[in-house]
């Protein structure tokens, strides 16, 4: 018989004492470990050899294990052989990738059980388990890392002119594309054709107002006289309820081109009337000057004033 302390294994033994004392006794069971134990006030308990080395052998034969035992004896190697290179060299038509060395691994339940008395059982999965290494894949150029590789400088040339090629590939196309987008988007000539036009000033009259179309809306061209002129450059512009200067709405002074669209409503003036000689909105009332500024009248701001130039003498183009 053993002495002991602490009873680790009297739930394997039939003593009476382990009998009487079931209520002292905890047991725990898991996965991975089982403890037996009695609390420490219990007295010495003697227990047979035979049974406890029976109990222990049962737990340590776990199948493809190695087995450390805690004592100083040499651990026994169960059924784990480490992998012959030459076999499998030989045998070495079956690539060794993730799928194939996944059928070497174990099936069962891999279990540690550890204890004062039992023992440690390891599986030595590093002398049975090759790493795959994809050599079956490889040229037979780079196999060996210490042998000189002269193809090297080939390979990486035409690696390089590969994707040069299709970078400039790649910008060629995204270039086309982006040109036809744009120019989708563009106006076409019909568009471009309305949108600026050209207006010979040799036919409009002094003191008279031509109206045009373009772009859709009215455009007034007026052709000042010096009397005009003069009035409206000495109008006081703190007056004014959208103060302007009249240098500031014409190039020339004799030519004064302004949108004949009545910035209250949208409503179209009539030209020559109202009572600052100017223009004239009969929807509301509104009364313009000879310079298109608005002196009376709900209307908030002054006539729009288009972009326009005199190219040469006796021409001018609007837009």
């Amino acid at each position: 018989t053993v002495r002991f302390d602490r009873c680790y294994v009297c739930c394997f033994c039939s003593c009476s004492y382990c009998d009487q004392r079931k209520s002292s006794v905890r047991v725990f069971r898991s996965a991975r470990k089982i403890r037996f134990f009695c609390y420490p006030v219990l007295p010495p308990l003697k227990i047979r050899a035979p049974t406890m080395l029976t109990n222990l052998a049962k737990l340590s034969a776990v199948r493809g294990v190695s087995q450390t035992v805690t004592n100083g004896l040499k651990p026994a190697v169960v059924g784990a052989a480490k992998a012959d290179s030459k076999s499998a060299t030989a045998a070495g038509q079956i690539p060794i990738v993730s799928a194939t060395t996944a059928a070497g691994l174990p099936s069962n339940n891999v279990r540690v059980v550890s204890g004062v008395t039992g023992a440690t059982q390891i599986r030595c999965a590093h002398t049975d388990i090759r790493v795959p290494d994809f050599s079956d894949y490889r040229r037979e150029q780079v196999k060996r890392p210490n042998a000189k590789n002269d193809s090297s400088d080939d390979r990486a040339a035409f690696t390089y002119l590969l994707v040069g090629g299709a970078a400039v590939s790649t910008a060629y196309v995204a270039k086309s594309l982006v040109s036809t987008f744009v120019s989708s988007m563009s106006a076409s000539a019909d568009v471009l054709a309305m949108s600026k036009i050209e207006i010979k000033l040799a036919d409009i009259p002094e003191g008279k107002s031509m109206t045009f179309k373009w772009r859709g809306k009215p455009l007034f061209i007026r052709h000042r006289t010096a009397q005009e002129i003069d009035a409206e450059q000495s109008v006081a512009v703190a007056t004014l309820r959208d103060p302007q200067n009249d240098a500031e709405r014409v190039q020339k002074p004799e030519w004064l081109v302004v949108i004949g669209v009545c910035t209250h409503l949208g409503c179209v003036p009539i030209a020559n009337a109202g009572d600052f000689g100017g223009y004239y909105c009969p929807c509301h009332g509104s009364h313009y000057d000879a310079s298109g500024r608005i002196r009376k009248g709900p209307a908030p701001l002054n006539l729009e004033v288009p972009y326009y130039e005199f190219p040469e003498d006796g021409l001018l183009i609007v837009g």
